[in-house]
């Protein structure tokens, strides 16, 4: 008995590391890494200046719209939408061959198009959760962790796109598991879920694994899923085989050359606090932070706020972002107010 155990303790790191790379060996992965940039590809550069408009007044419309930077320049047949958040991005990507199709492109026409396809995307993100899950055979998902798992594709960790991570931990979960004898399908459940705390709406005071916990055991997981997203990052109690595994296969992931930027992650937060510190003020519509963080546009309640509140706000925001937050160079704080007048002729 004594010599099987000194035995045991010989060759266990070395079948470990055989069960984990012949694992990273039987799942080939694509390395996806988010740009803040899209290219939107046009036929012939005469639709540039329909997209310009008036004076520009089209290309306004779209980037109060949409919150996104369109940059027209003489790049041939192409048109750069840069944005911070991929979800605006794509609206705005799709909103724009939207308009080009049609040929119809004037304020009104955007704002129309703008609004139809942030309904569209919330379709699209179902069913990019719907395929994800049927991808990778897993059954009996609640709808609303569907619907969670299509919206990490708008999401990323590092630079490192949400969902993808989340379907490469899946596959080397399950790999892992059946090297082991242990159950497959719950650890491919478990290692797809496991982020599923980063993409909740509200903004939470929990950590994300704790968080994807809960949201595990309220849509009614197995009580060893639930386990496993709790504890991949240590924040409570490992209480089954899988638990381990499902950390183990998320540092594989996030841990290989090229897979993650440590930048692009605190990048986004402060462009986001820029947002949500804006939108802290009173008055204050919406807020789109842009060229990289330079420039925040505020869009102001009219009815709310006057002109003489306006130039006030915009000099109260610049002072509280100085105050509160750090950031490289100077940042332009602009408040537009615009004034409409509607009516029905009947």
């Amino acid at each position: 008995m004594k010599q099987a155990i000194e035995e045991a303790k010989l060759t266990a790191t070395k079948e470990a590391k055989k069960v984990v790379i012949e694992t990273i060996q039987r799942t080939a992965a694509e390395n996806a890494i988010e740009n803040c940039v899209s290219v939107f590809n046009i036929e012939s550069d005469d639709i540039k200046g329909k997209i310009i408009g008036r004076e520009g007044r089209n290309i306004r419309a779209l980037e109060a719209a949409t919150g996104v930077e369109f940059i027209v320049d003489d790049t041939p047949e192409a048109i750069i939408i840069s944005g911070f958040d991929p979800v605006r991005r794509e609206i705005a990507r799709l909103s724009l061959h939207r308009l080009v199709q049609d040929g119809r492109i004037h304020p009104a026409r955007i704002e129309e198009v703008v609004n139809k396809t942030k309904k569209n995307i919330d379709d699209e993100i179902i069913e990019i959760g719907e395929k994800t899950v049927i991808d990778l055979g897993i059954h009996g998902l609640h709808p609303e962790l569907i619907k969670m798992v299509g919206r990490m594709r708008f999401r990323s960790s590092y630079g490192q796109n949400l969902l993808q991570h989340s379907r490469e931990v899946a596959k080397l979960c399950a790999t892992m598991a059946a090297e082991l004898g242990l159950n497959a399908k719950l650890a491919k459940r478990a290692g797809l879920l496991h982020d599923i705390g980063k993409v909740w709406h509200e903004e939470p005071e929990l950590p994300h694994a704790l968080l994807g916990m809960e949201l595990a055991q309220k849509y009614k997981e197995h009580p060893e899923v639930c386990n496993a997203i709790g504890a991949h990052h240590d924040e409570c109690e490992m209480t089954s085989m899988i638990s381990p595994i499902i950390q183990v296969c998320d540092a594989i992931s996030g841990s290989r050359p090229g897979a993650r930027r440590e930048m692009m992650e605190s990048y986004m937060k402060r462009l986001r606090d820029l947002e949500d510190l804006a939108t802290s003020f009173q008055g204050v519509q919406k807020c789109y932070a842009i060229q990289a963080g330079r420039e925040l546009r505020i869009l102001v309640d009219s009815e709310h706020v006057s002109d003489d509140k306006a130039s006030k706000l915009s000099f109260d925001i610049s002072q509280k972002i100085e105050k509160e937050m750090q950031y490289p160079g100077q940042i332009k704080v602009t408040v537009i107010r615009e004034m409409r007048a509607v009516n029905f002729a009947k």
